[in-house]
């Protein structure tokens, strides 16, 4: 896996950009990134975005996002859990690009308000071994091209004011800004454990709140099992002309829908049914 950096968040004084419903101009994805830099609640690119208009949108600010948040590391899955798509009114699976400087490795303690809308999400990574993953048809398939599975507790932010369309979500880069990885269990390439990605149960409990329980679910959630989300993703990446290569990171997405954060909790994930029942964990403080 590739090295990943402390938690930083910049911040500069900078004015809200407007909403648009067109392809934004550089101008205004620039607006974007500073409400984005300043943790501060934005219109985005309005509502009324079509979803062309939100993938180019995407685009421009991918290519910006790196002054904030470091290096390209991967790529996220949006949206393929059907809860998540019935939420945001989207039809189906979207993508965005993952950055190195937010992301956590070691036993996390991070501010609460890391963004505008913060919020933690129950999450997954496989890390890629090759670009055959975009071949692959069959989750035993897709095994033989990815190295490890990371547990992974996202921390996006929604950025957004009030309520948003899933392609004004989508435009801003389906709001990546960080998470926690665990230690990686590596990949073995058999059926049983491609079986066991489609049974594991996902528990997210709070240890500050009496181990209250903030969330459950299988990893059947996601698409079935979640390394149809790894070939989905690869697939379209593809198509976009990205060829994926070793150490590339793949988020999967949510077992269940992301909540807001809060001071004082101490959020712990485990994955039962994986091999070692691995976890990851942050505290809010």
């Amino acid at each position: 896996m590739k090295p990943i950096l402390p938690l930083a968040f910049a911040a500069c004084a900078l004015a809200a950009s407007p909403a648009f419903a067109a392809c934004p101009t550089d101008a205004q994805v620039d607006a974007y990134l500073a409400d984005f830099t300043q943790r501060k609640p934005s219109t985005g690119f309005g509502n009324d975005i079509s979803l062309e208009d939100a993938e180019c949108a995407k685009r421009k600010l991918a290519a910006r996002l790196p002054r904030v948040l470091g290096s390209p590391i991967g790529y996220k899955a949006a949206f393929t859990n059907p809860a998540l798509q019935q939420r945001f009114g989207v039809s189906g699976p979207k993508w965005g690009t993952m950055y190195d400087r937010n992301f956590v490795d070691i036993i996390a303690v991070l501010p609460h308000d890391f963004g505008a809308r913060p919020l933690y999400e129950a999450d997954l990574i496989v890390e890629v071994r090759d670009a055959g993953l975009a071949e692959a048809t069959t989750p035993l398939e897709a095994l033989a091209h990815l190295e490890s599975v990371v547990p992974f507790i996202e921390l996006p932010d929604l950025m957004l004011e009030g309520q948003f369309s899933g392609a004004n979500f989508i435009a801003v880069n389906v709001g990546f800004r960080g998470g926690v990885t665990g230690a990686e269990v590596p990949v073995q390439r058999t059926q049983a454990f491609a079986d066991a990605m489609a049974n594991m149960t996902v528990v997210m409990v709070d240890e500050a709140d009496n181990r209250k329980e903030l969330g459950r679910g299988q990893g059947s959630a996601i698409m079935g099992n979640p390394l149809n989300a790894a070939i989905w993703l690869a697939k379209e990446l593809k198509k976009e002309g990205i060829v994926l290569k070793k150490g590339d990171l793949l988020s999967l997405g949510g077992f269940f829908p992301p909540q807001p954060t809060k001071a004082g909790m101490k959020v712990r994930m485990q994955y039962t049914g994986l091999p070692g029942d691995p976890t990851v964990s942050v505290e809010f403080n």
